[in-house]
């Protein structure tokens, strides 16, 4: 295949995403709400990533033709491209001595559905995904969700804690602080990110997060209690806030040297760096970490099952046990203990 014609097919592939991305950018999901813009850029990601196996893999398909376009991909050449991907991306990592699995060829044909939804609705292309001959594969066996110690939480608190130590009380160390007290009280990442100046009554000692399935236009959302030492970290982070350059912004988390609202990416980087700060392995906590700590702590705590599914938005108790398994046995040997002698 000569560098024209492999230029010409990745400009064809390109051109293809960039019309998925307009779609998926002007219509709405199966729940008839606007896709969020992780959503979209996981869609195109699947297809970018298909793209590039295409180029340094080419394929003919089962007509015989050269595959340079999408519209051109069928159902043996995604058998082809899920095997290839299982076994470069889905490897056990017991081999790495670590356990469990890595990957997610399940989610990169989930992804990959609305690539070939598009294709067949605008180009009148078989959807390779309708057919039974598609190989399907299974979502990796899931382990239990590992929570944060309480030495861990308190100490990486402590490296942005107010105080008279240098750079304590400016906007960086009073932003970070007042993130982490919020992921203390349990917010997914979405949750957290999405939030609005507005959407805080310190008050009351409440905030209100609307679902991540969800757009910002609902009036369904859920109100959050805070802890006292949570109020105080918000109401010192909209003290600093308000000499922002973009304090007029919606967003309640703003970005460091005056930049723009905080997203994903930032917010991954900040907590690693700051259990790096404590002493600790940054590989070893994610933002998502504090949700599994949260539920594990209500729950030792004595707090309902109920209570905390209706804080947490869960429809399902099986989210409940999932969440709290890594410490059940702990919270079992207390409750045990706690009793004293029984004769």
């Amino acid at each position: 295949m000569s560098v024209r014609s492999v230029r010409s097919a990745e400009d064809t592939r390109s051109a293809l995403i960039s019309e998925l991305e307009l779609h998926l950018s002007t219509t709405t999901n199966k729940q008839g709400r606007p896709f969020q813009r992780r959503t979209i850029n996981a869609y195109k990601y699947a297809a970018v990533q298909l793209g590039h196996w295409l180029t340094s893999s080419p394929q003919i398909n089962a007509a015989g033709v050269a595959v340079a376009s999408f519209t051109e991909v069928d159902t043996a050449t995604l058998n082809r491209y899920f095997r290839w991907y299982y076994e470069t991306h889905d490897v056990p990592k017991s081999q790495d001595g670590k356990g469990g699995y890595t990957g997610g060829t399940n989610t990169t044909q989930r992804n990959l559905r609305a690539l070939f939804l598009y294709l067949s609705e605008e180009y009148d292309t078989a959807d390779p995904h309708l057919d039974h001959k598609l190989q399907r594969y299974a979502t990796p066996p899931m382990g239990k969700p590992k929570t944060l110690s309480e030495e861990f939480v308190n100490e990486t608190l402590a490296v942005t804690a107010w105080g008279p130590q240098p750079g304590r009380k400016d906007f960086h160390a009073v932003r970070d602080h007042a993130i982490l007290r919020v992921l203390t009280e349990g917010l997914r990442s979405d949750e957290l990110l999405n939030l609005r100046v507005q959407d805080l009554d310190l008050r009351h000692a409440t905030l209100v997060v609307v679902p991540i399935k969800m757009d910002r236009n609902s009036v369904d959302g859920r109100v959050i209690p805070l802890q006292p030492k949570t109020v105080k970290a918000l109401t010192r982070y909209l003290r600093v806030r308000a000499l922002h350059r973009r304090a007029d912004d919606e967003w309640l988390w703003l970005g460091t040297r005056n930049r723009s609202r905080l997203l994903y990416a930032g917010l991954h980087r900040m907590t690693k760096r700051r259990a790096e700060e404590a002493g600790y392995d940054p590989a070893a906590v994610s933002p998502h970490s504090f949700c599994h700590t949260w539920a594990d702590d209500l729950k030792a705590k004595g707090v309902s099952g109920e209570h905390i599914m209706a804080i947490r938005g869960w429809k399902s108790p099986a989210m409940l046990r999932r969440y709290g398994a890594d410490m059940a046995s702990q919270r079992a040997l207390d409750a045990v203990h706690s009793i004293g002698d029984r004769y």
